[in-house]
């Protein structure tokens, strides 16, 4: 009888090496979370003539009944202050098409600048509505909890827009993607 011996592949000996707390865990745990593919999204707000706005996947649905989606906010952020001063904010699911808008408010355009990318209506909240979006919403937060230097927003949708026909744009190993069917 011939034995075999199980071969370990370069991925499966990192998986184990590392510890709780380490800086190869916290390096590994990136890299996992970027092979994690997620819709590019936008969460704006506006407050008098001051409008502000950040690209974010770190989003999902919370709830159907009632309606209820859960974004995350960088808690030091002007953004993540002027969401809460409001009570409210609206919400953008960025089609395959937005991409210089997902890189305007992923910081690579100074933020007084963001909203000359993309085409930009308002709610009738006064909160930037994004034209040409799979999918987006005017929110009221429901709730919020602050976490490990963000908050966790909670938004009920009283308004909304659907494009179902367009293809999301989503974000995957740090560039930009397309959904294709299998």
């Amino acid at each position: 009888m011939t034995r075999t011996t199980p071969r370990t592949t370069p991925a499966t000996a990192t998986q184990t090496k590392t510890e709780a707390g380490s800086e190869d865990l916290r390096h590994m745990f990136r890299e996992a979370m970027a092979s994690l593919a997620a819709t590019a999204c936008l969460v704006t707000a506006r407050e008098g003539d001051r409008r502000l706005g950040r690209t974010v996947t770190a989003t999902f649905s919370l709830n159907v009944n009632p309606p209820r989606i859960l974004v995350s906010v960088a808690a030091t952020s002007a953004l993540a202050a002027m969401v809460q001063r409001k009570g409210a904010f609206s919400f953008a699911m960025l089609a395959e098409d937005q991409a210089t808008v997902a890189d305007a408010f992923a910081g690579k355009t100074a933020a007084e600048r963001r909203f000359e990318h993309g085409d930009w209506a308002q709610w009738s909240s006064g909160h930037p509505r994004l034209l040409g979006a799979v999918a987006s919403m005017d929110c009221v937060v429901a709730g919020e909890i602050e976490l490990e230097g963000h908050i966790l927003f909670v938004g009920a949708p009283h308004q909304m827009a659907l494009d179902a026909g367009r293809p999301p744009l989503v974000w995957h190993h740090r560039r930009y993607n397309s959904v294709q069917p299998l």
